[in-house]
């Protein structure tokens, strides 16, 4: 692999002083487990804009509140040699920033995907943290195996497979799953949670050149580009220096670990954390910022300070529309749910007939301006679409709020939306009515009912 020397630091350093009682906690439990109240809060948003390594997103974690003993009992759990994490707070171009040095013993070990895998499988690790760990040493080995032309399985991990790099990617992972940011992470959150997992910006990934164990390779390198296959990155903002900004640890946890691309999405931001790279470049703020928070339940809306949701109820969007007649059927699912992650307000479709007779459906998507660069992203990699027509739409769309009602100790989400302060319509989250049908033992459209018959009461 080609991570640097210390672009942003995903290799062995130097011993460095830790701030007492930074990230200290009294015992993390299962390594890497979420056995905490910030599990429920499951939206944030990693600002990639400056790069992307692994001990950036260690340092970022730290700084948003996740407990140094989290990430250090996951890493004690997977290393078969002893492996310190020490904190340290820095300066990055006028950011106060926590860095997070990986302290390890010189080692010439090389280590393939399949050493990898064993050591995680044996490790004392939650499931979750266990999974994602595999899922991001997986993708770096068929990106390294695509771009050297071997199996994946056969992948000789160089820097990425020293102890430095696996601690990265597993203290991420318990950060991750620590704050209940992980997919599958939104089934377990409270009813009345709105899911939004992780959102990563445009990355940043650096020009020039750098030296690997490969040779001097072109920034970025092979690995990261495959890494990023689908993914939005450039170089870097203006005045960026020329070297490598995101590293193949970097690359691969934020694709692993992304539900979505693009700009902040609407979330009420409680904690940020700003991780630090090793280097510290005149005219560049080597961070990269993670924004953890409540999301919010409408899209931003004009007429307020800001575009503060629920300022207004009149906002310009964009509508993306696009004809499709040679997808299977069945992937069509999969293509809704992956706009809706990417930013989407709604998505649809309408069966159409096309030229000559041929059977085919309009894609229709509803997205703020700021989101349609990830949206039409989406649109173009998951079908098979070779264009699509874009036009603004004024949107008018009532305040809403979220209440809920219990059902024989099930709570179920209710969306009210109000009219000159009324409440005028009251409506069961789906979801919620199905969960507690499957705990109930009774039909959905029962529950349903009763949930119905229980939000009427809640009408102004």
């Amino acid at each position: 692999m080609s991570d640097p020397d210390a672009p942003s630091g995903d290799h062995p350093v130097r011993p460095a002083g830790r701030p007492d009682g930074a990230g200290e906690a009294d015992g993390a439990g299962e390594a890497g487990g979420a056995d905490h109240e910030g599990a429920a809060r499951a939206s944030a948003w990693v600002d990639a804009s400056s790069g992307a390594s692994g001990d950036m997103l260690l340092g970022a974690l730290l700084g948003a509140g996740v407990p140094l003993a989290v990430l250090q009992a996951a890493v004690d759990a997977v290393s078969p040699e002893p492996v310190r994490l020490e904190v340290e707070q820095v300066r990055r171009g006028g950011f106060a920033a926590v860095r997070c040095h990986v302290v390890v013993a010189d080692s010439t070990t090389h280590r393939t995907w399949r050493d990898v895998r064993t050591l995680l499988g044996a490790a004392d690790l939650a499931p979750a943290v266990r999974d994602l760990a595999l899922a991001v040493f997986a993708r770096l080995a068929a990106a390294e195996g695509a771009v050297h032309g071997h199996p994946a399985d056969e992948v000789h991990f160089h820097e990425v497979g020293a102890l430095d790099a696996i601690a990265d990617v597993v203290g991420v992972c318990a950060g991750v799953v620590h704050l209940g940011l992980h997919p599958g992470a939104a089934a377990a959150a409270q009813p009345a949670a709105q899911p939004g997992g992780l959102t990563v910006s445009p990355v940043a990934v650096g020009s020039g050149t750098v030296r690997s164990a490969h040779g001097v390779l072109p920034v970025p390198p092979p690995a990261v580009v495959e890494l990023l296959r689908g993914a939005p990155s450039y170089a870097g903002p203006a005045g960026a220096p020329a070297q490598e900004l995101c590293t193949p640890t970097g690359a691969a946890l934020l694709t692993t670990l992304a539900a979505g691309w693009g700009p902040q999405p609407p979330l009420r931001v409680c904690a940020v954390g700003v991780g630090a790279g090793g280097r510290d470049p005149a005219g560049h703020a080597n961070v990269l910022r993670l924004l953890l928070g409540d999301p919010v339940d409408v899209a931003p809306r004009a007429g307020g300070p800001g575009g503060a949701p629920g300022a207004g109820d009149t906002t310009t969007e964009v509508v993306l529309e696009t004809n499709v007649d040679d997808l299977d059927p069945r992937v069509w699912p999969g293509v809704l749910d992956a706009l809706l992650a990417a930013g989407a307000a709604d998505a649809w479709l309408t069966p159409v007939l096309m030229k000559k007779g041929r059977p085919a459906h309009t894609l229709s998507v509803l997205v703020v301006p700021a989101r349609v660069a990830a949206v039409r992203d989406v649109v173009l990699r998951e079908t098979s679409a070779i264009g699509l027509r874009e036009h603004p739409v004024t949107k008018h769309a009532l305040p809403r709020t979220l209440a809920g009602v219990d059902l024989d100790g099930h709570r179920v989400a209710v969306k009210l939306s109000t009219l000159d302060g009324r409440v005028v319509t009251a409506q069961p989250e789906w979801d919620d009515v199905a969960r507690a049908a499957a705990a109930l033992g009774l039909p959905a459209r029962t529950v349903l009912a009763r949930a119905a018959a229980l939000a009427r009461d809640l009408l102004g």
